[in-house]
């Protein structure tokens, strides 16, 4: 799932690629009629009114809120996007393909920007929004789970999306009391569950938790109640480096995560414990060996003898 790092790394993209331009054509493949999901573009009547909202606006700025993109239109209302476990968003010249092409109209037949759509995991798109430049905005989503909503500025802040996020990992007021006070509220829980709870600090997930825990020399079972003040500095210090480095890196692509250009991140080439089971641990003078365990359904990877 794309976390912070990946998020950003696609805003920071899409502040370079779309601010100013205008929304000419909408497309989906998800709508279905009586969705369960009443308030996404999933639903038909609910995509039916978005693009009566949304056609003919411009885009005036993209933002983060934890893992959701804000894309704020010169109407008055906003638009939501979660990427959820397999989705990501690119920009480019596409066009739908026809049957002139030689392809039938498989959900997946975009063509245009050629080296991008070479990567299997760029050609999943299920929605499209093309601009009065003849470029294309294309959310691919391998399993669907991803989110596309709208509401006004006004409610978006009180959406069920947002209402509920803790502080932002990133944030500057972030100090070790505040730090330690969110993840106390759930002091008996492993603390790998609890970076991960996006109620409490809203950013952190599954790779950079494993990489946070890994620094900081904390078993991924242990509970918040029985972390040191020593341990406490430690993960606390360990948050923001581990998130900056993978905006450096710009994002992780163990899986399916690609920018705006349809590029891998990188970051996955600097894992100290994610996904290395049965790898050497890299910090100096330690001898372990990675070793992966599941803490309430996730994967946890870490290194048996250095963290305690």
């Amino acid at each position: 799932m794309p976390e912070l790092p990946e998020v950003q790394t696609t805003v920071n993209g899409l502040n370079e690629t779309v601010i100013g331009k205008t929304i000419t054509f909408l497309w989906s493949d998800l709508p279905q009629k009586n969705h369960i999901k009443k308030s996404e573009i999933k639903n038909l009547s609910f995509w039916n009114s978005f693009k009566k909202k949304v056609l003919g606006a411009t885009i005036k700025q993209v933002r983060r809120r934890g893992k959701n993109i804000l894309i704020t239109l010169d109407n008055g209302f906003t638009l939501l996007i979660h990427m959820k476990m397999t989705g990501h968003i690119m920009v480019g010249n596409y066009r739908k393909a026809t049957p002139r092409d030689g392809k039938e109209e498989h959900s997946w037949s975009w063509w245009g920007d050629t080296t991008a759509l070479q990567d299997p995991f760029n050609r999943f798109i299920h929605f499209v929004m093309k601009f009065s430049d003849g470029t294309s905005f294309a959310f691919c989503d391998a399993r669907k789970f991803g989110t596309v909503t709208l509401y006004t500025n006004e409610e978006i802040k009180n959406s069920k999306h947002l209402k509920d996020l803790g502080p932002d990992a990133l944030d500057n007021d972030i100090d070790l009391r505040t730090f330690k006070a969110q993840i106390m509220k759930r002091k008996n829980t492993p603390i790998k569950t609890v970076l991960l709870d996006q109620t409490l600090i809203t950013g952190i997930g599954n790779i950079y938790s494993d990489e946070m825990l890994f620094l900081a020399d904390i078993h991924p079972l242990r509970t918040p109640l029985s972390l040191s003040e020593t341990e406490w500095k430690k993960l606390w210090k360990s948050m923001k480096p581990v998130l900056e480095k993978g905006l450096r890196f710009g994002g992780d692509s163990t899986s399916d995560y690609r920018n705006v250009y349809g590029e891998h991140g990188n970051f996955h080439h600097a894992h100290n414990a994610y996904r290395k089971t049965g790898k050497k641990c890299t910090k100096k003078n330690c001898n372990g060996v990675i070793k992966r365990i599941v803490v309430n359904a996730r994967s946890a990877h870490f290194c048996e003898t250095h963290q305690k």
